[in-house]
């Protein structure tokens, strides 16, 4: 059926009610499309798309990716997965079916369509790094049987799939390696880094840091990776990557808890945790395939950023929201804090 106006795409997110995803959909709706968002809400949450429900030009479906799915658009960003470790293994097996048969739907769906589909990977791919920092050519150093081998092993094998049904069907396809991506609607007791040093620094509670907090990573705002993805899709069909999408500055982990302290005007002092399993010392991007092909790079620095973040938590916990996460055991909302995929 031919599209009424050019310009306008019919466009599936796939996890779109997720921290990242409802971002995205944000974006793509400003920028005229139509979006349809499938989530099935495990992780994802109505709260983060309610502004958009009355919406003339977005749809919410409540679907798991890991069934088929039967609907007609013109490009697909596949984001379906849980991104945070105390939520990926909660049940691995269900992430890696999640990471391996939705991509086999999705990638199903496209080739039917003749459809352009981004599949989100990670930098969890590259592991615990021995070449630093990490360029796409680099293979990785994972752990295949460990316990967060659900989500690294099941992103590899995503993109494998990816590729194979690029040379083999001639499918247009994007993928996009996404280093750590924080920002609001990130969620309250996910276990990642930054959202468990926000919730305590607004709380009053003393930031649980793992290891000596020499590890580093790399934080790239949601709306600087929002950029990178639509920038990614936008691309010739030549550019398939598997690109980086993150931020190349690289702070220390104790470096971020004494900002978001600042920040938050909060002081008090760190307790110190053992560093769990598999846990990488270092992680940054090299952008430099990112940087020429797509024109991209990260432009909201850290302190912004987190200042962004805090502001929206404050908001959240004004609002009771993170009442729950505050009375929960450290244990329970910062076990694995420092354990932070994309």
């Amino acid at each position: 059926m031919a599209r009424l106006y050019d310009s306008r795409k019919r466009i599936l997110v796939t996890g779109g009610a997720g921290f990242l995803g409802s971002h995205l959909c944000d974006r793509l709706i400003a920028a005229g499309h139509e979006v349809l968002c499938v989530d099935n809400l495990f992780t994802g949450t109505k709260r983060n798309i309610d502004h958009l429900h009355a919406h003339p030009r977005f749809e919410f479906m409540r679907h798991d990716v890991t069934f088929p799915l039967h609907v007609e658009v013109d490009e697909i960003y596949n984001l379906a997965c849980p991104a945070s470790p105390v939520h990926y293994q909660h049940d691995p097996i269900q992430t890696t079916k999640t990471s391996v048969i939705g991509a086999i739907n999705m990638l199903g769906l496209a080739k039917r369509l003749d459809a352009r589909i981004l599949q989100a990977s990670t930098s969890e791919v590259y592991g615990d790094p021995t070449v630093h920092p990490q360029p796409e050519a680099y293979w990785g150093s994972v752990n295949p049987i460990g316990p967060r081998s659900c989500y690294d092993e099941g992103k590899r094998c995503a993109e494998t799939l990816f590729f194979d049904y690029h040379r083999a069907m001639g499918l247009r396809i994007k993928v996009a390696r996404i280093f750590n991506t924080y920002g609001p609607r990130m969620h309250v007791a996910d276990g990642r880094v930054v959202s468990n040093f926000v919730v305590q620094a607004l709380k009053g509670l003393p930031i649980t840091l793992y290891g000596d907090g020499s590890q580093t990573r790399s934080f790239c705002y949601v709306d600087d990776m929002v950029d990178g993805l639509i920038a990614l899709m936008a691309s010739p069909d030549t550019v398939t990557g598997p690109i980086n999408l993150g931020n190349p500055a690289e702070f220390t982990i104790r470096a971020l808890a004494e900002a978001t302290q600042r920040l938050a005007g909060t002081a008090l002092p760190m307790v110190r945790a053992p560093l769990p399993a598999d846990d990488p010392r270092q992680r940054r991007p090299d952008i430099a395939k990112a940087r020429s092909l797509l024109r991209w790079s990260p432009r909201v620095p850290l302190e912004d950023g987190l200042r962004r973040t805090i502001a929206a938590f404050r908001e959240r916990l004004a609002d009771g929201v993170l009442a729950d996460a505050a009375r929960a055991p450290l244990g329970a909302t910062a076990a694995l804090a420092e354990r932070v995929p994309a």
